[in-house]
């Protein structure tokens, strides 16, 4: 608990911090689910790929630039339409892991497909010619030896999705960035701006702390 708090703003607090975590932990699951083979199918249909086909990798690319390429917040006004149609409601946590996991899929596609650019070509033209088929390639061999990559990768799209989730509070999406806008800042209630930003800081140094971590395990073995 942050004992400078009165009972009735802890109880926000933490209610706000889980809605922080249901968020994040929400949009980091869909982008993971929907980048990974997003990813998988940019590195196979790029130049030289496995399965080299600019009709499908470039329309895909160019869609996942031009989420990137979008600021988040204005991502999230003009999706809307489809926020509502997907999840009832415009506002809310629910509505914001919408709006989270679209723009963390993209990011994480293109990062996942740098981690898979990066795995040793020999080690993929060996599967080949042990007759390995395309797709056993690409989750049998790619997938395990960008495995370090990936987790780097996951770790550096959750550190975004804290940031992107206190940017949601802005428009209604809650947690701890509305929390800290609706009482830190239009209340002028300057403990609770300072203990939000100390809860997130420290909620990202033990993100990075554990994805560090998990790289360096993954690459001892």
């Amino acid at each position: 608990m942050i004992p400078w708090l009165t009972p009735s703003l802890q109880d926000l607090f933490l209610e706000a911090a889980w809605e922080t975590l249901i968020m994040v932990g929400g949009a980091a699951l869909i982008a993971v689910v929907v980048g990974l083979p997003l990813a998988l199918l940019l590195h196979a249909t790029a130049r030289g790929g496995l399965a080299q086909n600019g009709l499908v990798n470039r329309p895909v690319g160019l869609l996942i630039n031009a989420v990137r390429s979008t600021p988040f917040i204005i991502l999230m006004v003009a999706i809307v339409p489809f926020t509502r149609m997907v999840a009832g409601t415009s506002i809310g946590t629910t509505a914001a892991i919408v709006s989270l996991a679209l723009a963390a899929t993209a990011f994480t596609a293109r990062l996942f497909e740098s981690a898979f650019s990066e795995v040793d070509r020999g080690v993929v033209e060996a599967a080949r010619a042990m007759g390995a088929t395309r797709l056993q390639i690409l989750w049998k061999v790619l997938v395990p030896e960008a495995l370090p990559g990936l987790i780097a990768a996951v770790t550096v799209t959750l550190v975004s999705l804290v940031g992107f989730s206190a940017m949601a509070g802005a428009v209604g999406g809650g947690g701890l960035g509305d929390l800290g806008i609706r009482f830190g800042y239009q209340r002028f209630m300057p403990e609770v701006m300072a203990s939000v930003v100390l809860v997130l800081i420290l909620f990202v140094q033990g993100l990075q702390s554990l994805g560090d971590w998990l790289v360096r395990r993954v690459r001892r073995r």
